[in-house]
């Protein structure tokens, strides 16, 4: 029965499939074209009919990667929070359900890019999931009314990486956590009023007043 459903599965799917699992699992230059067609269940023939070339097949790879994210990251952010301010710390708890997935080996697109750092499809891959990181982070910083929306999407998006080498290199989803509560930590900072500078005078003004000796009362 399996292979039979396997048989009537699109052969581009098949191959996308074959190619998702390993180029994640052992690297987009150690996996050869044909693991991925033996592993599809495909000739060659119809590999290069589909994509053309390796090349294009892990832009695909990628590709897929990133629009797999990308939705669960929207679908998840809608569902659990209310808000544009309780999204931004709540992309971190998204992240952490990637963190448990049991064949987690961190970011697909960080670890293609330190193997194929010449590869053009590659490189343009990666392009387009950062610019969705960011773009990701600052859209939700705006709606959310944030004074400096930049600067925190920037600290947000060095988090979010950060978590992601963290929670692969430790083996440790919990890190999900500490990301979020430091996520939290600094949406609430950006939202905190800044002293004016006139404002710090009169504060040392007042302090100094109060340190003054009262003056002596007159005697009788």
């Amino acid at each position: 029965m399996a292979e039979e459903t396997k048989t009537r599965t699109p052969v581009r799917e098949r191959l996308l499939a074959a190619a998702d699992e390993l180029f994640y699992a052992e690297g987009v230059n150690t996996v050869g074209i044909d693991q991925v067609i033996k592993k599809a269940g495909v000739a060659k023939a119809s590999l290069y009919n589909t994509f053309g070339s390796k090349e294009e097949l892990v832009r695909a790879y990628l590709r897929g990667r990133h629009t797999r994210t990308r939705e669960r990251m929207a679908r998840e952010l809608e569902a659990r929070y209310r808000t544009p301010r309780e999204r931004l710390s709540g992309v971190f708890e998204v992240q952490g359900q990637i963190f448990a997935e049991p064949d987690f080996r961190g970011c697909a697109f960080m670890c293609a890019s330190a193997e194929s750092d010449t590869s053009e499809a590659v490189e343009k891959a990666t392009e387009e999931y950062r610019l969705w990181m960011h773009s990701l982070f600052l859209d939700l910083a705006y709606a959310a009314g944030v004074p400096a929306p930049e600067t925190l999407a920037r600290q947000l998006v060095v988090i979010y990486d950060g978590a992601g080498v963290s929670a692969w290199l430790d083996r440790d989803p919990g890190v999900s956590t500490s990301a979020a509560d430091i996520a939290k930590t600094l949406v609430d900072a950006a939202f905190a009023p800044t002293p004016t500078p006139d404002a710090g005078k009169q504060g040392t003004a007042r302090r100094a007043r109060a340190a003054e000796p009262e003056p002596a009362k007159p005697s009788v």
